[in-house]
């Protein structure tokens, strides 16, 4: 789904003036999949450790905490899904993604003025997205077995096994990711987690984080004295 610039008259790309970076479909869409993202982190770290069982307590117990984690995995799979169809093309990584990776350091010390021009996501989100949804695949397959374990015969004990392995390596993955992805949104990009939030960001904010999107966006612009916008 593509952004575009809400602001009558023009946006000229001056630093004060807003642009539309994630819709409101998008924005609900990013805070479904993290609130159920974070119960089933919440429930599954409950099941895999008898240390950390007490976190069920939290989401109603022991057996509130069974019953409702397969379902909202399911609704965080459904989520992700969702968001793999609007931001699909977004997420493909580029050329200009290799050149980024290949300074990575830059961004990690938070040196973004020197980093190469990214397009909307830069390569680390990327990432990021594909590491979720694919773990989310493994998470569900590996989630079904789990879910229907009683199903599953005792001569094909090692499906139960095998899901058992799958599960908890995709879970650590995704938690990991989840971890950066938190922490880079809101430590290190000012001005990232309230984007999410209000869904606009400053004009100077795009093009110095994601220069090749803000080019692509004053491209995108009406001519003066035109009402709205276009995508």
């Amino acid at each position: 789904m593509s952004s575009h610039v809400i602001s009558t008259p023009r946006t000229t790309g001056e630093p004060g003036e807003r642009i539309l970076r994630y819709t409101l479909t998008e924005r609900v869409n990013h805070w479904f999949a993290a609130l159920t993202y974070i119960y089933c982190l919440i429930t599954g770290l409950a099941f895999w450790s008898p240390y950390m069982y007490w976190l069920a307590a939290i989401v109603g117990g022991g057996p509130t905490a069974r019953f409702w984690h397969p379902w909202l995995g399911v609704a965080f799979t459904v989520s992700v899904f969702w968001m793999h169809q609007m931001w699909d093309r977004d997420m493909q990584i580029t050329d200009a993604d290799r050149r980024w990776a290949k300074v990575i350091k830059l961004y990690i010390e938070n040196d973004d003025q020197n980093l190469p021009p990214e397009g909307r996501f830069n390569y680390g989100q990327k990432l990021f997205f594909w590491l979720m949804f694919y773990g989310i695949i493994l998470l569900l397959i590996s989630g079904i077995g789990l879910w229907f374990v009683e199903d599953i015969p005792w001569s094909l004990r090692w499906l139960r096994y095998l899901s058992v392995t799958v599960h908890v390596i995709a879970a650590m993955a995704t938690i990991a990711g989840f971890i950066i992805h938190i922490y880079m949104g809101t430590a290190m990009v000012r001005g990232g987690f309230t984007s999410i939030i209000r869904g606009e960001v400053t004009a100077d904010w795009a093009r110095t984080h994601h220069r090749l999107w803000h080019e692509e966006v004053m491209r995108r612009q009406p001519p003066p004295g035109a009402v709205g916008s276009r995508k």
